[in-house]
């Protein structure tokens, strides 16, 4: 039984190092994973671990972005010192409907975790997707410096729909500012920065309000997840990034929509 608790673990970590990152919902596909190999009563399957596991995602985007997030970089000029800590300041402007509204409804969203609210959603913002891609083009703003609180706020309005299951935070937050005029370099990266405060708040939170007994076991369970999502997570990240330079999100919205009619399918034939 450890040795499967490893293996799904290794599986998970995986799924959420992919699915963090795209807009096609890290959480909806973790609850579906879970449900397609029956891991419903372990460690693994627990709201500790979906969460947690996340860490690891969010440190490759530290890694990834660490000159352009420290504000302490001695290769730095002061102007850009002023930028990054300037940026700082908007992300979390725009993290905070997410946190109050968040902390509100965390527990009241937990029985939204089936696969008919998991369908619902991908195939919603998949639609959207490709609506968006169609009529809107957002690309005014391209350099993130440029980014105004108001537009960031606005941006982190649009995170707070992600407590749904199934919507993606990524693909929440992208939409919304290429609505608001980002070009979607900028909306990646912007999703990718939001992600830091959110996940590591997130993540706090479960750990804290978590009723059960972590074992040496379960720890390094937990590790395990977390250093597979953050390898899978860097090659993830670079694809997307490479990605959009060249191509919209309308693949993506597809993917969704294809997805939830799947997802619809195995739930009326009781597969999950």
């Amino acid at each position: 039984m450890i040795v499967l608790e490893f293996i799904r673990s290794i599986v998970l970590g995986i799924v959420e190092g992919i699915t963090e990152w795209l807009p096609i919902s890290s959480t909806g596909h973790m609850i579906l994973v879970n449900e397609f190999i029956h891991n419903s009563d372990t460690f693994t399957a627990s709201d500790l671990y979906l969460y947690v596991i996340q860490l690891g995602a969010i440190l490759a985007v530290v890694t990834l972005y660490f000159k352009k997030l420290n504000p302490f970089a001695l290769s730095k000029s002061p102007e850009e010192k002023l930028e990054t800590w300037q940026m700082w300041f908007k992300v979390i402007a725009a993290c905070l409907p997410a946190a109050v509204i968040g902390l509100v409804l965390n527990d009241y969203m937990d029985q939204f975790e089936n696969w008919r609210v998991v369908s619902a959603t991908l195939i919603i913002y998949g639609i959207l997707f490709i609506v968006v891609e169609k009529y809107i083009k957002g690309d005014k703003l391209k350099d993130i410096n440029s980014l105004t609180y108001k537009t960031a706020i606005l941006i982190g309005l649009f995170q707070v729909l992600s407590i749904v299951p199934g919507t993606s935070r990524s693909g929440a937050t992208i939409l919304g500012a290429i609505i608001l005029g980002c070009s979607r370099e900028i909306a990646a990266e912007f999703s990718f920065f939001l992600a830091i405060p959110v996940m590591f708040g997130v993540s706090f939170l479960k750990i804290v309000t978590y009723d059960g007994a972590l074992t040496g076991t379960n720890i390094a369970v937990l590790l395990v997840g977390m250093v597979v999502a953050y390898i899978v997570s860097m090659l993830a990240i670079k694809f997307l990034v490479s990605y959009v330079k060249k191509h919209d999100f309308t693949a993506f919205g597809w993917y969704r929509i294809v997805i939830g009619i799947i997802v619809i399918i195995c739930g009326l034939l009781n597969i999950i």
